[in-house]
């Protein structure tokens, strides 16, 4: 342990606390969470101005109760024309594996939309499961598809029952484009944003060749909610279990992550993740939630000032979330303390190795970014998309992130057999990478 200098004494920024330099120790909350803050070098250079990055790690705790609260849950089903045959008739199967999943405390809605939008199950405890299902089968395809609308009318039904203590969730499954209603991107996900800030998350789940990808990998991000591709029918009801199997083993929900900055510290990004500033010296972000057993990484870059040489606090980071067992609002914070030094050869061997794996994954999810848009504007061929996700494949195989490197796997697939799913593959697995989650 290293004992923080105060220089000068009068500098509000810097901690009295016994800390190791780069790396602050585990907190904990209510047993649910904890974090830790681990700073990309033990050290920054004193005499110019400098960046380095800070990694705050959250997971799970290891004791945290098997018991949840209870779901408020609407799902949002596109039963346009072209989801005739095997595609509804799989949907049908999944909703009745919500509807056997779920308890009767919970609370369920239906919504159907094509031109119309249709109030198939009003929001309600899931008492008579045989009654459901026999609602959610008399579904019927119709003509258009109303994305917007069904959005719209999912979340009121979830709004018109709201209460404390529950996981408020839509989830939204569609196989094509918007054809009818608001179709365009930016109405469509600013209705969500604006769900969210109203307590309620979207999950969106795309099935098939047509749907616009970007589109509801956007929904997901600006609700805080997953994005799945589904590429077969019968993939379809294991997709949903996966959803609802998430939603009942949560352990923090609403999460935030408020950074307060050093009064010579600038936040320049959030790896992967749009951030709010609150003042000049404070930024936050929304995170997704977190289950039982998962971790969470988020990756920022900081801009240092000179400094006189000495050990500083360059961040304190204050995490706020709604306990998934209990209810209650948690807070934890931790700090981040670098040591200042003139000393360049000292800086270069301060590199953390954990930090440093992290940037490269982040790095991983740019250059998959980049390989989808060139696929898309057709500005790279598949030969060159194929060998760019080679290697970032490899990459994430190096890093133990296989079930991502599994997903660009099944593109490079896709693009072999001159498949239409790659894209919408890698825009999910660039999601998932985003958001920083694994198990």
């Amino acid at each position: 342990m290293e004992q923080t200098r105060i220089i000068p004494p009068n500098d509000g920024d810097k901690t009295r606390a016994m800390t190791d330099i780069g790396k602050t120790a585990m907190v904990t909350s209510y047993q649910a969470l904890e974090i830790e803050a681990i700073a990309g070098n033990k050290y920054a250079v004193s005499t110019e101005p400098s960046r380095e990055q800070v990694l705050i790690q959250l997971k799970s705790a290891p004791n945290v109760t098997g018991r949840r609260l209870p779901l408020n849950v609407a799902l949002v089903i596109d039963r346009s024309g072209s989801m005739e045959g095997e595609p509804l008739a799989y949907v049908k199967q999944a909703c009745g594996y919500v509807v056997d999943l779920l308890e009767p405390n919970d609370i369920l809605s239906v919504v159907t939309f094509e031109e119309q939008v249709d109030v198939l199950v009003p929001a309600r405890r899931v008492v008579n499961k045989t009654l459901l299902k026999e609602h959610i089968n008399r579904i019927e395809v119709g003509n258009t598809t109303n994305l917007y609308d069904g959005v719209v009318v999912g979340c009121q039904q979830v709004a018109s029952v709201m209460a404390e203590g529950y996981v408020n969730r839509v989830l939204i499954f569609t196989d094509g484009e918007p054809t009818a209603g608001i179709k365009d991107f930016t109405s469509i996900v600013g209705q969500v944003a604006e769900q969210k800030s109203r307590g309620i998350t979207v999950t969106a789940l795309g099935f098939g060749p047509e749907y616009n990808e970007e589109l509801m990998a956007g929904i997901a991000r600006q609700s805080g909610g997953n994005y799945y591709y589904i590429a077969r029918p019968d993939l379809i009801p294991e997709v949903f279990r996966r959803e609802l199997e998430s939603l009942m083993t949560l352990v923090a929900r609403n999460m935030r992550l408020r950074l307060n900055l050093s009064r010579w510290v600038q936040l320049r990004q959030i790896y992967g993740r749009q951030f709010s500033p609150v003042s000049p010296r404070q930024a936050e972000v929304g995170l997704v939630d977190i289950e039982r057993g998962s971790a969470m990484s988020v990756l920022c870059e900081l801009e240092f000032a000179p400094r006189p040489a000495g050990v500083y606090r360059v961040v304190k980071a204050e995490l706020f979330y709604d306990d998934g067992v209990s209810g209650r609002s948690e807070v934890l914070s931790t700090d981040v303390v670098l040591e200042f030094t003139p000393d360049k050869a000292l800086v270069a061997s301060g590199v953390n190795p954990i930090v440093k794996q992290e940037l490269e994954i982040a790095e991983a999810s740019r250059n998959l970014e980049k390989t989808v848009m060139g696929m898309k504007t057709q500005q790279i061929s598949a030969m060159n998309a194929t060998v760019e996700l080679q290697k970032t494949m490899s990459l994430l195989v190096s890093q133990g992130r296989t079930a991502e490197a599994e997903e660009v796997r099944q593109a490079i697939d896709s693009i072999k057999q001159g498949g239409q799913g790659a894209e919408k593959t890698l825009i999910g697995t660039i999601y998932n990478l985003d958001q920083g989650k694994k198990k």
